[in-house]
C-alpha cells in the first residue's frame, strides 16, 4: 500500500491531542469542584452508569478518528483488475523438432490447432500478434483483431532449422513497442532502469497490458540467450508466459510437405527424405525447463508444461484469465472513511442512548 498524500499523516495527531485536552479539562474541573456535605445524596440523584459505559463511546470515537485521519492521505493499494487494452504476442516454435510424432500427428499440427482454437475463443476486442521462430524469429502478424489474418498465418507455418527462443522474445518486444509508446524497442539500453528481481520473484510495480506467450518444444540453440531477452522484457515490465510442449519419448520425425521450408533438411534432422510425408530418424527432445521457468519468473509470468493436445488446449484456454488481469494502484480512501465513520457514529449513538433522560417513578 502507498500513500498519495503522506504528509496528511499529521492528522493522526488529533487523537493524542484530544486525549491530552480531555485530561487537562478533567484536571481543571476537579480543581473547581464544589465541596458538598453528602456525596451519597449527589450520587443518588444521578442516573447510574458503570465505568465501561462511560469509556466505550469515547474509545469508539477516538478509534474512529484514526482511519478518518489516515483516509486524508489518500491510500492506494495494488490490486488485480481486468484490462481491455491488452495485446497478446504468441510466439510459436517452428524448429525441425516440431515434426516429432510423440504427439499425434506431430507437434506442429497439434500446436497449430491449439493456436487456432485460442484465437477463435478471444472476443473481438483482443489484439493478438503472431511470431514464428526457428533459427531466426520473425513477426508474421502484428497485433490485430483480424482473426482471419492470424488463422491464415498459422496455416502457413513451416519448420526450419535451429531454435532462437531469446530472439523470439526480443521480436515480440519490438512488436509491442510499435503499438505501446510506454514500451521501448529491444535495441534501446534500459539497463540503468531495469528492475532487480530478488529470490526469483517478479519485479515490483505494475506491468504493461501487453503480454508475450512463448510456445516451444526444445532449448535455445541460436541467437541471444532467453534469460538475457527476459531481462529486457522485465526492464520494460512486459510479462512472458512460457509453455514447454512435448514429451521426452523417442519418436519419428515426420512432417508433411507443406510443413517444411526449403532449409529444413540437414542440420537438426540427420535423415533422408522420401516421397509423401517426410521424416528422419527417431529423436529424444529435451525441453530446457530451467530456462523457461527463469524467463517466466523474471518477468512476472508463469511456466506451463503440456505433453499432449488436451493439456496444450487447457493451458492456452486458461491464459486469458491470467493475462486479462493487471496490477494497478487503486485508491481505497472510501474504505478508511467508511470504517472511521461507522466507529465515530457508533460512539456518538451509544453515548446519546446511555445518557438519555430517564423518567423516574
Amino acid at each position: 500500500m502507498s500513500l498519495h498524500w503522506p504528509w496528511a499523516l499529521l492528522a493522526l495527531l488529533a487523537v493524542p491531542l484530544l486525549l491530552v485536552a480531555r485530561w487537562w479539562f478533567n484536571r481543571r474541573r476537579r480543581r473547581t469542584a464544589l465541596q458538598v456535605s453528602s456525596v451519597a445524596l449527589i450520587r443518588a440523584a444521578l442516573p447510574g452508569r458503570s465505568a465501561w459505559r462511560r469509556r466505550i463511546p469515547v474509545l469508539l470515537f477516538l478509534i474512529g478518528l484514526l482511519p478518518l485521519a489516515a483516509g486524508l492521505t489518500r491510500p492506494e493499494a495494488s490490486v488485480q483488475v481486468p484490462t481491455n487494452d491488452s495485446s497478446i504476442l504468441l510466439a510459436i516454435d517452428v524448429s525441425g523438432s516440431m515434426c516429432s510424432t510423440d504427439i499425434d500427428p506431430n507437434r506442429l499440427a497439434v500446436a497449430s490447432e491449439a493456436a487456432r482454437k485460442f484465437i477463435r475463443s478471444q472476443d473481438n476486442g483482443t489484439k493478438i500478434g503472431l511470431v514464428a521462430f526457428s533459427g531466426i524469429a520473425g513477426l508474421l502478424v502484428a497485433p490485430t483483431t483480424d482473426q482471419d489474418a492470424l488463422l491464415g498465418a498459422i496455416d502457413g507455418l513451416k519448420t526450419a532449422r535451429g531454435t532462437a527462443i531469446g530472439q523470439a522474445i526480443l521480436t515480440a518486444i519490438d512488436a509491442i513497442a510499435e503499438i505501446n509508446p510506454d514500451v521501448m524497442a529491444s535495441g534501446i539500453d534500459l539497463s540503468g532502469a531495469a528492475p532487480t528481481p530478488q529470490d526469483g520473484q517478479a519485479p515490483p510495480g505494475d506491468y504493461e497490458p501487453d503480454t508475450i506467450v512463448v510456445l516451444t518444444d526444445g532449448s535455445n540453440t541460436q541467437g541471444v540467450d532467453p534469460v538475457t531477452a527476459a531481462e529486457q522484457a522485465a526492464a520494460r515490465r512486459v510479462r512472458v508466459y512460457t509453455i514447454g510442449f512435448g514429451t521426452t519419448e523417442p519418436a519419428p520425425m515426420v512432417c508433411t510437405a507443406d510443413q517444411i521450408s526449403g532449409d529444413a533438411t540437414g542440420g537438426n534432422w540427420g535423415g533422408t527424405w522420401g516421397g509423401g510425408p517426410r521424416g528422419g530418424g527417431r529423436r529424444v527432445q529435451q525441453i530446457d525447463e530451467a530456462a523457461l521457468k527463469s524467463v517466466a519468473d523474471l518477468t512476472g509470468g508463469r511456466y506451463f508444461k503440456a505433453e499432449d493436445a488436451d493439456q496444450l488446449a487447457d493451458v492456452l484456454g486458461d491464459l486469458p484469465s491470467q493475462i486479462g488481469l493487471q496490477k494497478k494502484k487503486v485508491e481505497i480512501t472510501v474504505w478508511f472513511v467508511l470504517v472511521g465513520a461507522v466507529l465515530v457514529f457508533s460512539g456518538v449513538a451509544l453515548s446519546l442512548w446511555w445518557n438519555r433522560p430517564r423518567e423516574r417513578v
